[in-house]
């Protein structure tokens, strides 16, 4: 009997192992194709495939083992929901109510999805919940005019734009780290994301930014120091000492410029000394003043100099005095010594001049000291030889390897492979200067540094990668776990950089999905051994943002507009992350304003500004709060500004000055993109108004060439109208040959590598009132078009009207909304209106008839209301364009270059009716300028840009001459 009993026994379990077997076989199977047809929302990570699955038949789990591809997806809780209810739908009976977990790259999916999206319990390792800076700021700019409380205030934050010009060691030059495509390279191409917009758009939300390479793009650099050993100019530093501080040598050494080409090796951070004195509370004892000979009136980042001393205080108080005024700043000088450290950048006249200097003040709080050393005004051109020359291009353009150089970092940090690899030493050094700066800090305690807090990296990068047929390649995220036992220098998860990467890539897709009739792909997020996120101590991530070996990519890449869209995606991330990571609310900061204007008071010698503030349809914290009206008087800078609380304001102003506004939005994440200049000027003797109107709003990406067998963007054609400036350009496209893609397709050549070349800065109501002031007699106010077109400005009440309108015209950009027409509907309507009052109207624009010749109405309102129709586009060679008329030769910048925005192809107009031509270009005697004087109204139009020519005694001459064919019965503007 008991025999029996084993047996059954023994066939009981062996029909159960079958049925075992059978159930994992079928699982097993169910599993393999339900990964291998895997496809999720909105992302496109490759195929997967099943590692391995357990399943207990005693517990009733089931433990399944995707591949690491499975991981490449952002997870969410309705996302992990789904997978889950679709495995149990595929599972054979038995086993559909078991427990399942889906585990990929080492984790369950679960604890794959990120902070920011979990419905419940954080993942407290991958926070920073217990780890609080606590010290002040590295840098706080004090005559900011309005406080953050809900951006990035207080928070240090460290980023980089992929990679720059470096020494090729075995081939003993110079050279870039990616092929010249589509106009462009990577080296060049990501840092007109980071510098205009990224770094800007941080520092608004109150961020102290690092970057490793150079951050200002102008090419001159003036260092003014008390080791004045090579000081060759009218820079002067001076001490002033009190009764109870007089200025000291340190014990550490400080910089000193002793040579104007540095070698491997060479630390000018060693070779001089620098000066301390005792603080003390009251103002204006001890100070030390650094007063540079600027070579050119313009722009200047300025970087100051300390050494960090055991009782260095936390608030040493630095002036800047530049052409807008005074901008103050407190910086800790318990963190950072012996590196230039970043202050702002600014606007500075020509010459040595005492409202142009930095002042540091012995006044402080705290019982202490305060340093001085060198101060830099500008980026300067690169000075580091290799192989006995240098790159011959601004330092901005350079490798970090360099810039870590000049900056005054340990050999070991930029040069790892000892002068053998400046490829390798160049990707290695931007997260090792990141780790010696925030070295001893709460972020990386264990090792030895300058203290600053920095507390997270992000590294932005173009991919290779290309499409045959138009398709985006689209945005790649990467982050490294598999390091240092999976912690972080502080003990955080390194899981936390994919959160981060996840955000990224997130947002990305969004916002350019949102914002451009494009289907952005978000692609994978690589858990992988990459340099740049592998070695920083804080959470990291590099972006991968587009493929610049692919047209559809680089077809939105190179518009400006996508630029600031891709950008603020940035922003926001870094903002979302940081505020998850510390448990804290968070406010985007607003979106420009628009539809300004300024017009006389009605009390005598005041003017009324007014805007509109714009809400963010894809943020709804970014609604503006208060605002900031930033004035500008004559040729000098803006001053810091005055908050107000509604979208309008009056002030008072002197005759005879011209004065210059511009306005920003706030709340408490921050600060907006500024709106347009506008200028306004009263006549100390006027005679007439005039009403500057700015129609130039238009930023755009070189010409498109996209047809079946042509792909590529033709400068020629039309260079396109970058925001501010442009650093991205390497030269004209060369091969457009479809068929070549992947090969030489975009190939292009490099005759504009290092050329800051010149934009739309939106500044053209200056120059033009300028010229109207020299005229005299007359007075002007200006507004934006917006303002015209919606009617809140009157046109009737003034007798002039300037229409501005530069380089605008509708450009065929179908990814994007934004329409940059010459006239509108609406403007065609109020310059109809203005026109039959008795108006006289002065148009230039160099699109003014061709962007009109589309429709049959069009043609009916410049032909019949302005007089003129459109005849051709000029086709002319050489840098300049020469124009002849009203008793002067004047010439126009055809070609990209640094001082004005180029004017490539100008319309030629011919005039209609009574009207008659007033300017020619010169060689083909084609018409550049139409005037009509009808017995009801006066117009005079302008094929061409005003602002553009080139002299500004010519244009005052213009303007005399339009202002008195417009004033006078006897007019003396007289046919060409």
């Amino acid at each position: 009997m008991k025999k029996l009993y084993l047996s059954i026994l023994f066939l009981l379990a062996g029909v159960g192992s079958v049925f075992s077997q059978d159930v994992e076989q079928a699982v097993r199977e169910r599993l393999q194709a339900f990964f291998q047809t895997y496809i999720p929302v909105n992302v496109n990570i490759g195929t997967c495939r099943l590692d391995s699955v357990l399943i207990d038949f005693h517990r009733k789990t089931i433990r399944i083992y995707a591949d690491n591809t499975f991981s490449y997806q952002p997870f969410r809780p309705e996302t992990v929901n789904r997978i889950y209810r679709d495995i149990k739908e595929i599972l054979p009976g038995p086993v559909t109510y078991f427990d399942i977990t889906v585990f990929t790259d080492g984790h369950s999916i679960n604890e794959l999805i990120p902070n920011t999206y979990r419905n419940g319990k954080k993942d407290k390792s991958r926070l920073f919940t217990d780890i609080h800076y606590k010290d002040a700021p590295w840098v706080t700019r004090t005559s900011r005019p309005f406080e953050i409380t809900r951006g990035l205030e207080g928070r240090h934050i460290a980023l980089w734009q992929s990679h720059g010009k470096y020494y090729i060691n075995n081939k003993d030059k110079w050279g870039w780290q990616r092929p010249r495509l589509f106009c462009t390279s990577e080296d060049q191409f990501i840092q007109s994301f980071i510098l205009p917009y990224l770094i800007p758009m941080l520092e608004n939300a109150g961020a102290n930014v690092f970057t490793p390479r150079e951050r200002d793009t102008q090419k001159q650099e003036i260092i003014v120091d008390n080791d004045d050993n090579r000081n060759t100019t009218n820079s002067l530093y001076l001490e002033v000492k009190s009764r109870k501080a007089q200025w000291e040598k340190t014990a550490l050494p400080g910089f000193a410029q002793q040579k104007r080409i540095y070698t491997e090796g060479e630390n000018p951070f060693h070779d001089g000394t620098a000066r301390f004195a005792q603080t003390e509370k009251k103002k204006n004892k001890a100070f030390a003043e650094w007063v540079p000979d600027i070579p050119e009136t313009g722009e200047y980042a300025v970087y100051v100099s300390y050494q960090s001393l055991p009782n260095s205080v936390s608030d040493a108080k630095y002036l800047v005095f530049h052409n807008g005024g005074v901008a103050e700043f407190k910086v800790n000088q318990r963190i950072g010594g012996g590196t230039w450290v970043y202050l702002g950048t600014f606007t500075f006249d020509k010459g040595s001049n005492d409202y142009g200097m930095v002042v540091l003040s012995n006044e402080s709080r705290e019982k202490g000291v305060v340093c001085a050393d060198a101060v830099r005004f500008g980026g300067g051109m690169g000075n580091i030889a290799r192989g006995g020359q240098v790159s011959g291009l601004p330092r901005y353009l350079e490798g970090a390897r360099y810039s870590a150089q000049w900056a005054g970092m340990p050999y070991p940090v930029y040069a790892g492979y000892k002068g053998q690899n400046d490829l390798s030493d160049d990707i290695n050094v931007r997260s090792r200067t990141i780790n010696y700066l925030s070295g001893g800090s709460v972020f990386n305690p264990k090792e030895p540094g300058l203290g600053v807090p920095l507390e997270m990296s992000m590294a932005l990068h173009s991919d290779a990668g290309f499409r045959t047929d138009d398709r985006i390649v689209g945005t790649l995220g990467i982050y490294t776990t598999h390091f240092n036992d999976g912690k972080l220098a502080a003990g955080t998860n390194r899981y936390a950089s994919r959160d981060l990467a996840d955000l990224f890539l997130t947002r990305l897709q969004q916002d350019i999905r949102s914002t451009f009739n494009a289907d952005w792909t978000r692609r994978s997020m690589w858990n992988r051994n990459y340099s740049e996120t592998r070695l920083p101590a804080v959470p990291s991530t590099i972006v991968e943002l587009l493929s610049h070996q692919n047209f559809a990519d680089m077809r939105l890449g190179h518009d400006p507009k996508f630029k600031f869209t891709a950008s603020r995606a940035l922003y926001k991330s870094i903002l979302q992350y940081i505020c998850t990571q510390h448990n804290k609310e968070y406010v985007v900061q607003p979106l420009p304003v628009n539809n300004f204007s300024v017009r006389f008071g009605k009390k005598k010698n005041t003017l009324e500004l007014s805007w509109q503030g714009v809400d963010d349809p894809l943020e709804p914290t970014a609604t503006p709060r208060e605002y900031i009206v930033y004035t500008r008087i004559g040729r000098g800078g803006f001053d810091n500004g005055v908050r107000v609380s509604n979208p309008f304001h009056t002030l008072k102003i002197e005759p005879g000055i011209v004065y210059s506004f511009k306005v920003t939005a706030v709340n408490r994440g921050g600060e907006s993109f500024p709106s347009e200049i506008l200028a306004a000027y009263k006549s100390k003797h006027e005679k007439a108004r005039v009403l500057i109107i700015n129609g130039f709003d238009r930023i755009s990406s070189p010409a498109v060439i996209n047809t079946p067998d042509e792909a590529g963007f033709d400068l020629t054609k039309d260079p396109g109208v970058p925001y501010l400036y442009d650093i991205s350009l390497c030269g004209s496209q060369l091969n457009f040959d479809r068929k070549e893609a992947g090969k030489r397709l975009g190939e292009s050549g490099n005759e504009y590598e290092g050329i800051k070349i010149a934009g739309n800065t939106f500044d053209y109501p200056f120059i033009h009132g300028k010229a109207i002031q020299t005229v005299g007699g007359y007075s002007f106010t200006s507004c934006s078009d917006e303002a015209v077109e919606n009617g809140s400005v009157a046109l009737e009440e003034y007798p002039i009207a300037d229409y501005i309108l530069g380089l605008e015209k509708t450009d065929g950009n179908l990814s994007r909304a934004t329409y940059y027409k010459t006239f509108s509907s609406s403007m065609q309507r109020a310059l109809t209106a203005y026109c039959r009052s008795g108006g006289n109207l002065l148009v230039s624009g160099a699109y003014t008839g061709s962007d009109m010749n589309d429709s049959q109405g069009n043609r009916e309102f410049t032909q019949n209301i302005l007089k003129y129709r459109f005849d051709s586009s000029l086709q002319v060679s050489g840098e300049h364009i020469g124009i002849q008329g009203l008793g002067r030769i004047l010439s126009i910048p055809r070609l990209p270059n640094e001082r004005a925005y180029p004017v490539t192809t100008p319309d030629c107009i011919r005039p209609m009716a009574t009207a008659f031509p007033v300017m020619t270009y010169t060689g083909g005697n084609l018409p550049a300028a139409v005037a009509y004087k009808g017995n009801d109204y006066r117009t005079f139009i302008m094929s061409f840009p005003f602002e553009s020519i080139r002299e500004e005694a010519g244009r005052t001459a213009v303007m005399a001459s339009i202002l008195h064919f417009f004033s006078a019965d006897n007019a003396g503007v007289h046919r060409e």
